[in-house]
């Protein structure tokens, strides 16, 4: 298995629960996206488009999302490179196409975090996000395409502001290890 994929709408907790992911068991590593737009964020490589279109063009690029105005895109390579090493990668999607995408090119954990509107709005207005409205509006998608896409995707479905992030954590962890077991040899 390549990794685990956090799916939810903005302050759902997918920063959070990657810490707590990465508290419980170091092998849990933010994949970091290559980002081209604004340099809003902590969590993304920067890259300028001409960098994203040489990435393309050389088949690195598993998926691409274009939300508020920027570009968030997954490279192939690193997501090698941290298998290779060891480490499980996490990573943030925004939309349900892009996980069907990511999963052709191998298999992930995709679990759903998940709050109402209404906690969303609050948690995004307690971080000090400027643009809350275009959060709730893409809050309003994800439900949208949640409605339009989900078909028992998600292996696991968390409520994160009914559960603590260590919880959600070994939640997570729990069943990304269980699927990464080998199947027992009955013959042995």
């Amino acid at each position: 298995m390549n990794g685990v994929v956090l799916y939810g709408p903005p302050a759902s907790g997918k920063s959070t629960t990657t810490t707590a992911l990465t508290a419980l068991d170091p092998r849990f590593v933010l994949l970091r996206k290559f980002k081209s737009g604004n340099r809003r964020g902590t969590e993304y490589d920067f890259v300028t488009p001409e960098h994203l279109a040489r990435l393309r063009a050389a088949g690195r690029l598993l998926a691409e999302t274009h939300r508020y105005g920027n570009i968030y895109a997954i490279d192939r390579h690193q997501i090698e490179q941290m298998t290779q090493t060891g480490q499980v990668p996490v990573v943030h999607m925004g939309n349900i196409p892009d996980i069907l995408r990511l999963a052709e090119a191998g298999a992930w954990l995709p679990v759903l975090l998940w709050v109402p509107r209404d906690v969303c709005e609050r948690r995004s207005r307690q971080r000090g996000d400027g643009d809350t409205a275009r959060r709730l509006s893409a809050w309003d998608e994800t439900l949208l395409d949640l409605q339009a896409h989900d078909a028992g995707l998600f292996s696991l479905r968390i409520r994160t502001d009914q559960t603590t992030p260590g919880d959600a954590a070994r939640q997570i962890a729990h069943a990304y290890f269980r699927q990464e077991a080998p199947p027992l040899d009955h013959h042995a």
